[in-house]
């Protein structure tokens, strides 16, 4: 077998492909469907089910899982990437895990060397496809990637890279939640990913949130809804499936599900106005996913276990309630969550049992796989219900088209993904959404006529993708093209007194001082450093690269922003504002509370400055 990484992605040796065309003559424009309709039965279920009934026992098993796989190839990634994948998979390549386990799905991470560049994407994903359609009854994956933008992203550059999904909210544009996740489907298509675990559906109601904060568009469910609507209808237009997260809503925990197991303790009448308001809105758009949360919610299922294994949530609400059919993909079973109560043998299987159709990233796909299958053979999983949630996957791989046409191409990278159109694109959305908070004594804009000697400080925090940042450096890089003369000097997320006072020394030389902040709290010594540069006298402007509550720490800084992550697109439209070369247009799309009573909204939702 060979993979075409080390070629082109124009290879046509698809042999394979023949077999999948047979079986499912005229699926695809039977199955891109109305939104409205994009899940209901269709006179071709005859042929899809023609296709499960030939499956053998293990191939219907293998269809439901989404793995992880290291290295940039299928069939020849680096040494160390083999290292990792015999150590956590027991395989060499992503062609042996295709072949031992007939997974339905793989999951991009950069962390597993999967996305070095578009071209290479493609030839992975292309590697992936024909090692797949060259098994015997052979069927196109879904291939899936976490792309929300922002500070959740796996390809970057030169791919396209948009504000994250706060950042969205502030600028409450349906038209450029549309456009993002049309331009983002586009890219994504063009290298072979064709599932999105995009967008965050859920209402980030707790500034203390660890894991969802500024992957939400807000506070406001209706106006969470609106948005999350328009980028899946934008995903749609590219046929990428789109996946609404984190069912039944992430948004009110103090605690990540990563690493423990959160409990909401919301009402179910508050959760009908809060948390299902966005899921209804993605279910009427037509969302081909639904990715559960590894979440407690006692209020709609009081037996302990998370929503992930909970069939009075998946199957009584989310498909009985909210009338969903599509498909159903757990959010990682290697997560902490959906681990604290069962073994990784039961896992698999409850999630079945609770309405699943996709077992995203076991720890361990052997122990996993072995688990739904002996399940089956014991009785305690009939091989009908495997079938039901086989027939879920094979409509959305119709829909998307993959049962026609499974392969990227090397023209359709090249004339689609890092454009300059689609670059410009985000570059003009990003210039709407970044938000001015304060602005006493009209500190801002700045000129470079008055103040032309910048220092750029703050937290550098590790870019979300691999291929942006650092930060202080893009921001000293967009105002030094603005015509100013500007210098970055890192100081960190925790600055010592030393870092600090370099930090103070060097704004001795500078005309003003712009202070990168990630996530301030009481005691932070990010305090410290905006406390003692405020000092010197030189105008202070912090610029919150991450949550917009870092404004409540800095009572006394007279010009502050919110820019909601830190990735360049989003640090280059703060310089601009900065330099009022655009008019600040972001509205805050949550409160924020006063550091010293959490109680008291020291800036509404809605707040937002202008010149």
């Amino acid at each position: 077998m060979h993979d075409s990484s080390t070629g082109s992605t124009g290879n046509t040796a698809r042999p394979s492909r023949r077999t999948v065309l047979a079986a499912t003559a005229g699926l695809t424009a039977a199955l891109t469907a109305p939104a409205t309709a994009a899940h209901a039965a269709t006179p071709n279920d005859r042929r899809l089910r023609a296709l499960v009934s030939r499956m053998t026992l293990e191939e219907k098993v293998g269809q439901l899982f989404v793995m992880r796989v290291y290295g940039h190839s299928a069939t020849a990634p680096d040494q160390a990437d083999i290292d990792a994948n015999l150590k956590e998979i027991g395989v060499r390549t992503a062609a042996e895990l295709i072949e031992k386990y007939r997974v339905g799905g793989v999951i991009y991470f950069t962390w597993a060397h999967n996305t070095r560049d578009p071209h290479q994407i493609a030839d992975l994903s292309n590697g992936i496809q024909r090692a797949s359609l060259e098994q015997p009854r052979g069927l196109p994956l879904l291939i899936a990637t976490d792309q929300e933008h922002g500070i959740v992203c796996r390809v970057g550059k030169p791919a396209t890279l948009f504000p994250g999904a706060m950042a969205i909210g502030a600028g409450r544009s349906r038209s450029d939640a549309r456009t993002l996740g049309r331009v983002s489907g586009a890219e994504l298509r063009a290298m072979g990913i064709n599932q999105d675990y995009s967008p965050d559906a859920d209402v980030n109601v707790n500034p203390a949130n660890p894991v969802i904060g500024v992957r939400s568009f807000g506070a406001d469910p209706d106006a969470v809804a609106a948005l999350v609507a328009a980028e899946v209808r934008g995903y749609q237009a590219s046929r990428v499936a789109a996946t609404a997260k984190h069912f039944p809503g992430h948004g009110d925990t103090a605690v990540d599900s990563h690493t423990g197991f959160p409990v909401i303790t919301h009402s179910r009448e508050l959760w009908e106005k809060l948390d299902a308001v966005p899921f209804r809105a993605a279910i009427e758009a037509g969302i081909d996913s639904v990715m559960t949360a590894h979440i407690q919610f006692p209020a709609l299922d009081d037996s302990g276990d998370p929503a992930t294994l909970s069939h009075p949530i998946l199957t009584g609400i989310l498909r009985g309630e909210l009338g969903y059919d599509g498909v159903v993909v757990t959010d990682s079973l290697g997560m902490e969550g959906v681990r604290t109560k069962y073994g990784d043998d039961r896992v698999p299987v409850l999630a079945l049992k609770a309405g699943v159709d996709q077992l995203l990233n076991p720890p361990s796909i052997d122990v996993a796989w072995h688990a739904v299958l002996n399940a089956v053979q014991n009785g305690e999983l009939t091989e009908a219900r495997l079938d039901e949630s086989i027939l879920r996957i094979l409509r959305l791989k119709g829909r998307l088209g993959l049962l026609d046409q499974a392969y990227a191409t090397r023209a359709g990278v090249d004339r689609t993904v890092g454009t300059e159109s689609h670059l410009a694109t985000a570059d003009r959305i990003a210039e709407r959404t970044t938000t001015l908070l304060v602005n006493e004594d009209d500190t801002l804009p700045l000129d470079p006529r008055t103040t032309p000697r910048i220092l750029v400080v703050g937290a550098d925090p590790a870019s979300p993708s691999g291929t942006t940042g650092p930060p202080t450096s893009v921001l000293a890089g967009a105002f030094t093209e603005l015509g100013f003369t500007a210098t970055a000097l890192s100081t960190g997320t925790a600055p010592s007194a030393t870092t600090v006072a370099k930090a103070v020394a060097a704004a001795q030389d500078a005309d003003a001082v712009v202070v990168g902040t990630y996530n301030v709290t009481a005691g932070s010594a990010q305090r410290t450093l905006v406390e003692q540069l405020l000092a010197t006298g030189r105008p202070v402007v912090a610029v919150a690269i991450r949550n917009p509550y870092d404004v409540a720490q800095f009572p006394a800084v007279k010009a502050c922003l919110a820019a909601y992550s830190w990735t360049d697109v989003e640090l280059r439209a703060a310089a601009r504002v900065i330099a009022g070369r655009v008019d600040p247009r972001g509205r805050l799309p949550v409160p924020v509370q006063r550091a010293d009573d959490p109680t008291q909204v020291l800036y509404p939702l809605g707040h937002g400055l202008t010149y």
